[in-house]
């Protein structure tokens, strides 16, 4: 009988790691932006504008602001009320509307910084010095009152900016996360493990 020899051909063995570790773009980073809750914080920054411009309104509608600050704080409160509405439709991720918002939110800042100062200045402001002489006590005494609510007025108008530039510093960080403008885009490692070649 013969021996019949089998030769087995061996392959020869794989140079794949088992484990590799590569680092890929994560595909759910523009959702870090809902972390910031855009809905609430675009409608705050509508209503409060709206506040303002309509308070201004009434104001300068009964001529009760010396300083001609009224077309100003309109136009700024506009701004602001933009950039709100922006927060708010840059909820659906859009890349340019992010980017639009980032910058409309810059915009905001120094806009409500300006409104702030703008209501310190209505805030100091006397209309009453003019009539102590001229005018009868009832008369002085109801422009004192205006007076005091125009400084508390004032007052509320100071509060509802530093809440703006707030919002606005707060949106603006967000949108820069996901706009990429502060650093590279964020990416994840992935682990990938190979099963070993199976020996025959």
């Amino acid at each position: 009988m013969r021996k019949h020899q089998l030769w087995r051909r061996v392959s020869p063995p794989s140079q794949t790691p088992l484990v590799s570790v590569s680092f890929e773009r994560n595909v759910n980073w523009k959702q870090k932006y809902l972390e910031a809750e855009p809905n609430a914080l675009g409608i705050t920054q509508i209503g409060l504008s709206l506040f303002q411009i309509i308070s201004t309104v009434l104001f300068m509608s009964k001529g009760l602001s010396v300083t001609p600050t009224g077309i100003p704080v309109i136009i700024l409160s506009l701004l602001v009320l933009i950039a709100g509405s922006l927060t708010v439709a840059a909820q659906n991720l859009h890349l340019p509307t992010l980017k639009a918002c980032f910058g409309m939110q810059i915009v905001a800042v120094p806009a409500s910084i300006t409104n702030m100062i703008f209501a310190l200045l209505l805030m100091n402001e006397y209309l009453c010095w003019r009539y102590y002489y001229e005018q009868t006590s009832t008369f002085r005494d109801d422009c004192q009152n205006i007076e005091s609510t125009i400084s508390h007025f004032s007052s509320v108008c100071v509060v509802i900016n530093v809440a703006l530039v707030a919002i606005s510093i707060t949106v603006a960080a967000y949108c820069c996360k996901v706009t990429n403008c502060c650093s590279p885009a964020p990416k994840m490692p992935v682990i990938t493990v190979q099963a070993p070649p199976a020996q025959l």
